[in-house]
């Protein structure tokens, strides 16, 4: 059998490792191919983008119509307290302008702070409530939108 010497190796092979050849045109299709793959993502990419913003817009606008109305709910709320406290307060003035005697002004100022703090606290619960459902109302379409963004994005 012949053994060739070192010089005399073939082009293509060191000591009997094939070396690859190097083709340009596979080279520009392969190219081509990830150039086209990472445009075709980005394209995925920006339409998710588009629908997001267009579902966080659509939210705030909902968020902002629902403060509106909320907000004319917590006003009329608000209003009526204050008149039920100021027909309170003058129908209070009103018995204190009939008082006979010291007594009978203590008992009546006594019974009227009594009253009123009762009113009060059962005020408060009225305004914390409606508050309370006004804030969730407003941030529920930000929420929603929010959630939904990221229950898309584990999807994907």
């Amino acid at each position: 059998m012949e053994t060739m010497s070192t010089a005399e190796k073939a082009p293509d092979t060191i000591e009997g490792t094939a070396l690859p050849t190097f083709d340009p045109s596979k080279a520009a299709a392969e190219f081509r191919a990830a150039a086209e793959k990472g445009v075709e993502q980005s394209k995925e990419v920006l339409a998710r983008f588009k629908a997001g913003s267009e579902g966080a817009q659509k939210a705030i606008e909902k968020s902002f119509e629902t403060a509106k109305a909320v907000g004319s709910e917590v006003s009329l709320k608000t209003i009526a307290v204050l008149r039920a406290n100021t027909e309170a307060a003058l129908s209070h003035l009103e018995a204190l302008i009939a008082v006979k005697s010291p007594s009978e002004f203590v008992e009546l100022q006594t019974a009227f702070i009594r009253k009123q703090v009762e009113t009060a606290v059962g005020q408060a619960k009225e305004l914390q409530a409606v508050t309370t459902k006004a804030v969730e109302d407003v941030s529920k379409p930000i929420k929603s939108a929010f959630e939904k963004a990221v229950k898309e994005l584990k999807v994907a």
